[in-house]
């Protein structure tokens, strides 16, 4: 009798594997985009996502985040950085509080999220990185706050992506579909109220 064929281990456990064979003191991009496979872009959403929601980090991330989401639409096999990015040493300590307090989330959230309405891979791909990359706009907003909805909603689809739950991808390109054209909406009104939209018409 053949053997079934592997199951996919849910995140948390890959990451949680990863960071036990993890350096003490450094790592670098390089090593941990290839630890994580095919996994590095949603992994690696998830992690930017979760930095923009912090206060004062926002544009660095707005910033990153369309490279990823770019080469996701390009279907490209995985993350690629310039050689300075990735070799770059980044120190292990913070890193592995971060994964072992994102950790026990991702295992809450495993209990209801997992595998369902399964679309081809590189389909997928494609249209994450088409959702992330005008969401990324919206960590330039200057106003207070700002930076959360476009952060929980790029953790939203990059976790769907992660755990091929294609029913929560679909909630996620729906929500980033609204947070755009709702990103629209404010910077029209707040162009017309500052009399830009006539002078630009």
């Amino acid at each position: 009798m053949q053997p079934g064929p592997k199951a996919r281990q849910p995140t948390s456990v890959v990451l949680g594997d990863l960071f036990l064979r993890a350096p003490s003191e450094h790592v670098t991009l390089d090593w941990l985009l290839r630890g994580l496979g095919d996994r590095s872009f949603g992994v690696l959403l998830l992690l930017l996502a979760l930095l923009g929601a912090l206060p004062g980090v926002s544009v660095a991330v707005g910033l990153l985040l369309p490279i990823p989401a770019y080469q996701m639409l390009r279907a490209h096999p995985g993350p690629v950085f310039p050689r300075a990015v990735a070799a770059r040493p980044i120190a292990a300590r913070p890193l592995a509080r971060l994964v072992r307090g994102v950790v026990p989330v991702l295992r809450l959230l495993e209990k209801v999220v997992h595998p369902r309405w399964t679309t081809p891979f590189e389909a997928t791909k494609r249209a994450v990185g088409a959702a992330v990359l005008p969401v990324s706009v919206g960590f330039f907003v200057p106003l207070p706050l700002s930076n959360i909805p476009p952060a929980l909603v790029v953790a939203l689809i990059a976790f769907a992506y992660l755990e091929q739950d294609g029913l929560l991808l679909l909630v996620g390109l729906l929500t980033a579909l609204a947070v755009v054209v709702g990103a629209a909406i404010l910077a029209w009104e707040t162009l017309s109220t500052t009399g830009w939209v006539p002078g630009l018409l």
